[in-house]
């Protein structure tokens, strides 16, 4: 197979309405974007294909033209300037939020000389695959004739409006068009359901506008005044744009299967919503004062869960809906050529018996910040812990995911004892009912289990699951978690066995992919989420200076706009695996609390 050549995953910035996002790059190409959410079918899906999969470019026809980038305030409102040797042209990109509509608007207006711009609009349904019937049409608005284009296949449509049209050329709709100072074009792509009339357009101006409040709105909520303030409310930014504005799921990444490995099989859909990751992003707002978001969540988990909870799932759809199998879109050739393409999510089948501990930890923590609880969902959670105590013995997959056997982790036994202390800790902070001895004895059981299976004397650190040798970098949370204190002599003897055994470049892996442990072929890069647990375990540790060099660094990965995919690769100096990833702007967040605290200021919580 021929090369694919992808754009690297660090030119691409993102947009989104609390529904879905797009990617698009520097040059001004959306090169991915599901309608109508998060999880739906992808119509631009050039990211893992070609342009013939699907894209929407609005950037200068000069190749060498020079682009720089932002966003506007505390906003997903994208500004980027391209000037070329003839001119300077300014395009804002957006998706406008709360107002129940699926829209992206594109506006380019120049600012000196005369820039030349290539329009192409490329859709295809079906992650890339189904060329849509497409339509010009004409409408009639406020006594006014306008020309539209429709492209619509089964359920979907949508409309593409602008102040000029692109005309069709071999299945693409394209045009080029020169760009004065002081020209103002607006461009916007609108999804529906095809048995719907089309929505009537927008009113650009003031939905930029709106956004653009209901954004800054939103970040002057934050509780937060430490260090790193940018990258951490960059971080919650993304976070909420992670959120499901109605239903309230949170996903752990925009994309599916940009890989951990160039050219490997570990290419995964991030697009659903882990109870594990939902809860550790609800750790991070209600750090920062959002206790509101706790609320939309745990409204979702109420209904996502429902039921028996011997059926209890590790992720479901943002709906909350729980089928999502696992296929391979075979006719995509993938990100810089990296097959399987897959959607769905296998993992979805799998014990993870940590899980409900973070469920645990992120709603205690919201208890502590002022959210009020309610009966029913005390009740389920205490029907969640009653399961767990006839399961926690059993072995599981773990955080990983990991596909080769089930195992005793000890991560996932650390967990455990959390679920159980704050169990323990509503029923005696706060009065809810339980039987409280139970858990405290059950609690106790599993503290003195990790103590004694999981820890290794000889190398004077705990290790990835009972009877093991190596090391995992979740270890690194027990004391986030509360299994020890952060200066525990056997908390700093796995942070330095992870010093030693996981940081091969100064960043850290999550473990040793040669030992097997995994069940896959192929390496990976060190994973962002456990260099800022690093961060965390030396600021509660008080190695304040290593964590205040470790998180320069990190944050100085961040790419221009602010974002962090899964992985880094630091010998190609290059952001890896999906993107932007909830649980490495999560992790920022803890990493700043958790440093803020140790340099002894004020961070967090309500003022």
């Amino acid at each position: 197979m021929a090369e694919v050549t992808s754009t690297p995953i660090e030119d691409y910035a993102v947009l989104g309405d609390l529904a879905t996002a797009a990617l698009v790059s520097r040059q001004g190409s959306i090169d991915w974007l599901c309608l109508p959410r998060f999880d739906s079918h992808a119509c631009f899906a050039a990211l893992l294909g070609t342009p013939d999969n699907g894209r929407w470019l609005l950037g200068p026809a000069d190749p060498d033209a020079r682009s720089t980038r932002r966003y506007l305030e505390g906003s997903f409102i994208l500004e980027t300037i391209h000037e070329t040797a003839t001119g300077k042209v300014r395009v804002i990109d957006l998706m406008p939020v709360a107002d129940q509509r699926a829209d992206v608007v594109r506006i380019v207006e120049g600012i000196e000389g005369t820039v030349r711009m290539r329009h192409e609009w490329v859709v295809r349904f079906g992650y890339g695959k189904t060329r849509p019937w497409i339509t010009r049409h004409t409408e009639d608005r406020e006594g006014r004739d306008t020309r539209i284009i429709t492209a619509i296949a089964g359920p979907d449509m949508l409309v593409l409006r602008g102040t000029r049209l692109p005309q069709a050329e071999d299945g693409r709709h394209v045009d080029e068009f020169d760009v004065a100072a002081d020209d103002i074009l607006t461009f916007s792509t609108t999804w529906f359901r095809s048995h719907l009339p089309v929505p009537a357009p927008l009113t650009v101006r003031s939905r930029v506008e709106q956004t653009l409040e209901a954004s800054n709105d939103w970040v002057r909520r934050a509780r937060y005044d430490g260090p790193y303030a940018p990258a951490v409310t960059r971080s919650l930014l993304v976070l909420r744009l992670l959120s499901h504005g109605v239903t309230g799921g949170i996903v752990a990444a925009v994309t599916t299967s940009l890989p951990e490995d160039f050219g490997g099989e570990r290419n995964w859909d991030y697009r659903y919503c882990w109870l594990r990751d939902a809860a550790l992003s609800l750790e991070a707002l209600v750090g920062c004062g959002y206790t509101d978001e706790a609320r939309l969540w745990r409204g979702w988990l109420m209904r996502a869960v429902a039921g028996d909870p011997e059926d209890l799932q590790i992720m479901y759809c943002v709906d909350g809906s729980r089928e999502l199998p696992e296929r391979t879109l075979d006719f995509l050739p993938g990100y810089a050529g990296s097959r399987p393409v897959r959607v769905g999510n296998a993992a979805v089948d799998q014990r993870q018996t940590d899980v409900l501990g973070e469920v645990m930890i992120a709603l205690h923590d919201a208890r502590l910040r002022g959210m009020e609880e309610n009966n029913e969902a005390w009740d389920l959670q205490r029907a969640l812990v009653e399961n767990l105590a006839d399961r926690w013995e059993e072995p599981d997959n773990g955080l990983w995911e990991i596909r080769g056997p089930v195992r005793k982790f000890t991560h996932s036994r650390v967990m455990v004892w959390a679920a159980f202390d704050r169990a323990v800790r509503a029923v005696e902070e706060f009065g809810f009912d339980g039987p409280v001895d139970k858990w405290r004895d059950l609690r106790d059981k599993v503290r003195d289990e990790v103590l004694t299976n999981g820890w290794d004397e000889e190398r004077q650190t705990f290790v990835q699951y009972y009877g093991s040798t190596e090391v995992d970098a979740s270890l690194l949370v027990m004391s986030s978690a509360g299994f020890l204190a952060g200066d525990d002599p056997k908390m700093i003897g796995t942070i330095r066995a992870v010093e030693r055994d996981l940081m091969p470049h100064g960043l850290v892996l999550r473990y040793r992919t040669q030992t097997g442990v995994d069940g896959l072929a192929g390496d990976e890069h060190p994973f962002l989420a456990c260099s800022f647990w690093l961060v965390q375990a030396y600021a509660k540790a008080g190695m304040v200076d290593e964590a205040t060099a470790l998180m320069d660094r990190l944050v100085g990965l961040c790419n221009d706009v602010g974002l962090l995919s899964e992985e880094y690769d630091p010998v190609g100096q290059r952001m890896v695996g999906n993107f932007p990833q909830a649980f490495s702007h999560l992790t920022l967040v803890g990493a700043a609390l958790a440093l803020s605290e140790a340099l002894g200021k004020e961070s967090h919580g309500p003022k």
